[in-house]
This record gives structure tokens, C-alpha cells and sequence, in this order.
């Protein structure tokens, strides 16, 4: 690699990181208390942001991973360890496409058609923002509220011969308490601002709602992947008797509205800040690309650079 090349990735990187630490120890937009600054007022979708249009790298990298089945993604948080250090922490997570817009199987649409009301949220909204699903027990939500949500994800399609990473902020959703609960009420305003309204859509707002959301990428599980949101809690030793008797492996769950599968059941929502493109199919040419937020978080302004790869 070029040394300029490197030495930009790497100052790059290098201010991303900052700004999250920086956040961490000097507690910037928190109150006094130690909780997030921000108003306790409940979140509505009757006001959602208005965004000018997609992201520039949006269509390129829907249509790569169009063409990849079963796309996987790894995912970088910052953990810290006995002596409370930041240490790196990645784990390879399913990807479920751009928030809110998930494709559900027909199996997952039965469903919600039999389950929800309408079968679900009408299509008014689309982001640029990734998704994936997790276990609310699991270290990487505890690890993205103790690091400002500082995320990192990275696609290698090998079939496409191209690597994707994007650099952001994740927030989890799901939380049954809804927005009684501050982390919850936090994470559905920060993903909100980052929504946009399809076309003439807006009439349907009102009919858009959280839950729903949410219960569309439960849907989207098999009934035994469902389940698993029922297993004792993961890392325990097995040794551990599970702290409820519902808690075993093998379980399926075929009530999208389980109370025990959705307790522990979280939709983690990626809003990007900077995204970077590798095109390896020419060896002799390789070609990067990066792509850095510029103008907040509703994607209004992307500074588009192509750098030595």
C-alpha cells in the first residue's frame, strides 16, 4: 500500500476513534446525572426528517448485496477488559438489509399477516442505515452504550471480489418497555432522524409504529430461531441452573408476541458516518473509494474521494 494512501486510511480511522473516546471520558452530551442528555419528551413519527435523497454509496451497495446470498457481516464494537481497557471485540452477524425495509420470507409474512394488525407497518419509510438482530443478553449492547454506540462493520464479498466497511453509531430497539425505558426512547430518536419518507407516504404515518418494526424481524425468523431467544442466557457455564425454568435450548416459537423470546429480542440499527469501498477485481488497477458524512446525520451531504487502495 502507498504510504500516503496508508497514512490517510490511518488518520482517518484515527479521528473516528477520538471522537468516541473523547465522548466517553468527558462525558460530552451527557447530563450531570451520567445519563444521555436529551429530552425524556415521548418520540413520535408525526414529524420524521426530511432527507434530500440516498446516500451516494446506498444503490451501489444494496445491488452488491443483492447479489450475495446469505451476506454476512463482521462487526466491531469496543469492549474493555479486568484492567479497563478499550479492546477490540468482533463477532460476524447476519445482516438484515436497510432499516426498515426488511424482506421478509413468505412464511414470516403469513405470519404477521395472522398475527398483525394489517400484517404490519405500511412501506412509507427507507434509510441508509443497516440492521441486524440480536440477543439483548449478549456483551455487544452493553459494549455500544459504554463506548458512545461507536461501531465498525465489514462486508468481504468474495464473489464481487469488493470489501465494504462502514464506521458509525449502532442503536438497538426492541426493549419491551418501549419508551419508558431511557435507552430505548434514546435509540428510536436517534434511528428517526436518519429516516426517510417515501414519496407522498406521509399520510400513512400515524399507521407507522415501533412495535411493529420490530415484530417484522422477529417474523422473519424460523420458528426455531425464534426460539433460541429462549435459551439460557449465552456465556453462562452450563453447569449454572438457568434463572428461569422456560430457558432451554431447542425451543420454537411460533407467537411473534412471545413474552419471553421478545424480552431478550433487539434490532440493532447502524447509522452510518463513513464508508469505505474496495474493488479488487483488477489486480494490476485495484480502486477505493471513501465516502465521509458531512452535514449531520440525515444524510444530507456526503464528501465522496477516491483514494490509493
Amino acid at each position: 500500500m502507498d504510504p500516503v494512501s496508508a497514512s490517510a486510511s490511518h488518520q482517518s480511522s484515527l479521528r473516528f476513534a477520538l471522537r468516541r473516546l473523547s465522548a466517553i471520558k468527558l462525558g460530552i452530551g451527557r447530563s450531570p446525572s451520567g445519563s444521555l442528555g436529551l429530552s425524556t419528551k415521548a418520540v413520535t413519527m408525526s414529524t420524521p426528517s426530511t432527507n434530500p435523497q440516498r446516500a451516494p454509496w446506498r444503490d451501489l451497495l444494496d445491488s452488491h448485496l443483492k447479489q450475495t446470498s446469505g451476506y454476512e457481516f463482521t462487526i466491531a464494537t469496543i469492549g474493555y477488559n479486568a484492567q479497563q481497557r478499550p479492546v477490540p471485540r468482533l463477532r460476524t452477524c447476519g445482516c438484515r438489509g436497510f432499516f426498515p425495509e426488511l424482506e421478509l420470507h413468505p412464511k414470516g409474512q403469513d405470519a404477521m399477516d395472522e398475527q398483525v394488525e394489517g400484517g404490519g407497518n405500511p412501506p412509507i419509510f427507507e434509510s441508509d442505515m443497516l440492521s441486524f438482530t440480536t440477543d439483548a443478553r449478549m456483551d455487544k449492547l452493553t459494549q455500544l452504550e459504554s463506548s458512545g454506540h461507536a461501531i465498525e462493520a465489514v462486508f468481504w464479498l468474495k464473489g464481487l471480489m469488493t470489501q465494504w466497511r462502514i464506521k458509525g453509531t449502532a442503536y438497538a430497539i426492541g426493549n419491551p418497555g418501549g419508551e419508558n425505558e431511557q435507552e430505548e426512547k434514546i435509540s428510536r430518536n436517534e434511528i428517526r432522524k436518519a429516516l426517510r419518507v417515501k414519496g407522498d407516504a406521509d399520510t400513512d404515518i400515524a399507521k407507522w409504529t415501533w412495535e411493529n418494526a420490530v415484530t417484522k424481524y422477529f417474523a422473519n425468523h424460523s420458528p426455531v430461531a425464534r426460539g433460541s431467544f429462549q435459551n439460557p442466557r449465552p456465556g453462562q457455564p452450563r453447569s449454572l441452573t438457568p434463572s428461569q425454568p422456560g430457558l432451554k435450548l431447542g425451543q420454537k416459537v411460533l407467537d411473534l408476541h412471545d413474552p419471553i423470546a421478545r424480552a431478550n429480542f433487539r434490532v440493532v440499527v447502524i447509522r452510518p458516518e463513513e464508508v469505505e469501498r474496495l474493488d479488487l477485481n483488477d489486480q494490476e488497477n485495484c480502486k477505493r473509494w471513501n465516502w465521509t458524512l458531512m452535514d449531520g446525520v440525515d444524510g444530507s451531504r456526503w464528501n465522496e474521494i477516491e483514494v490509493w487502495p
